[in-house]
């Protein structure tokens, strides 16, 4: 693997946490708010990561040999179809007749685990890509 194509997985990679990352945040961000723009209470957003090969000349020759190089995309963002929380809280300005407000459908649980692995991919790709520089650089050093 030359140097720009390990260099061009892991933005693609960091690219993706990041985005997958602004997610999590939102999704946080909103985990009680029970109005939207689309009407009733926000509905949690997830990234969709897809793996697309490489075609660089370098990769385009494993690809040929069967060990083709993949670099991830966020080709979609979907909604959670997953139902609100109902709960009851009569004093609540949105509350039904019964009292009873419809909240997100955001655990926050769930939320931190996966800001905790989106972080842990993140930084792990930065790793990839600091030693992908260091090799060059020493490679570069060769020539003194």
């Amino acid at each position: 693997m030359d140097f720009f194509t390990a260099m061009t997985v892991s933005s693609s990679a960091l690219t993706a946490e990041r985005t997958r990352i602004n997610l999590i945040s939102s999704n946080l961000a909103n985990a009680n708010s029970t109005r939207s723009a689309e009407g009733g209470p926000y509905k949690r957003k997830d990234a969709v990561f897809t793996a697309t090969t490489m075609t660089e000349p370098f990769a385009a020759a494993l690809n040929k040999a069967g060990r083709g190089l993949e670099k991830v995309n966020v080709t979609d963002i979907v909604v959670d179809s997953n139902p609100p929380r109902i709960q009851y809280e009569p004093a609540h300005p949105d509350a039904d007749a019964q009292g009873y407000v419809s909240m997100p459908n955001v655990n926050v649980i769930e939320e931190m685990a996966d800001m905790i692995s989106a972080t842990r991919t993140y930084e792990a790709n930065v790793t990839a890509a600091q030693a992908a520089k260091s090799m060059a650089m020493k490679t570069l050093e060769l020539g003194r």
